[in-house]
């Protein structure tokens, strides 16, 4: 082995190690939104304001469903503004003057008696109130018996998880996302094998975009297989 090879494998064995952290800005518009039966009766609900069954609508889900993007779509829509309900926050006042949104309602620490002022507020003044969370409402950590009964009374959209053919468009969009195309075959071979979860493809594409870049290669099924093999044990048998 001459000195300049072992001079490139250097250069391609430390490239592969770079902790790389790009920033890529997935597209989050109404026209950007894939919409299969999982997402369909969140997708109606959101286009339906402000003409709602309830003035709180909650959108529930697993992680990377597609909550926060409906999310967005509303919010740009509506003009809501970003709420936090903790004791002592104007969160009650602004959900009076106009919608708001409240996310990750499940995992974000909330006071349950301003939440419980922020959802009377909408109701007393004809305003909206999207929240996001994994779980349905009884599964909070809510002990203000007033505020249950609130929650109760809001429209709950549960979005379910992806089906082979979401997975395969949400894979394509992630790829574009990162202004890359990928060959339908692949994105087939990688749905057949991959885990059934949003969280999944994003992991699966982040880390197929991340070891191509190091290698300086283009993504074929070669390198899916290896990215497969490492996420999914055991799921690449051909």
């Amino acid at each position: 082995m001459t000195s300049d090879d072992i001079k490139v494998r250097t250069k391609q064995h430390a490239a592969q190690q770079l902790p790389l952290a790009f920033a890529h800005d997935p597209a989050t518009g109404r026209d950007d939104l894939l919409v299969a039966d999982p997402l369909a009766a969140a997708v109606s609900v959101v286009d339906a304001w402000p003409h709602w069954p309830a003035p709180v609508v909650i959108l529930t889900g697993p992680v990377g469903c597609g909550k926060s993007h409906l999310a967005s779509i509303w919010r740009e829509r509506s003009g809501a503004r970003v709420i936090h309900p903790l004791a002592g926050s104007d969160a009650a006042r602004m959900a009076a003057e106009g919608p708001v949104l409240f996310e990750d309602a499940d995992r974000a620490a909330f006071d349950d008696t301003e939440l419980f002022h922020v959802i009377n507020s909408v109701r007393q003044h004809g305003t909206s109130l999207l929240m996001t969370a994994r779980l349905w409402p009884m599964g909070w950590n809510v002990a203000l018996a007033d505020l249950k009964s609130r929650l109760k009374a809001a429209t709950v959209v549960e979005i379910g998880e992806p089906d082979e053919d979401l997975l395969g468009q949400i894979i394509v969009k992630l790829f574009a996302d990162r202004q890359l195309s990928i060959d339908e075959k692949l994105v087939s071979y990688i749905v057949r094998r991959m885990e059934r979860s949003l969280a999944a493809a994003n992991d699966i594409v982040d880390r197929l975009d991340r070891l191509a870049w190091a290698r300086g290669t283009r993504i074929t099924r070669a390198l899916a297989a290896e990215v497969l093999a490492e996420a999914v044990p055991g799921s690449v048998t051909d």
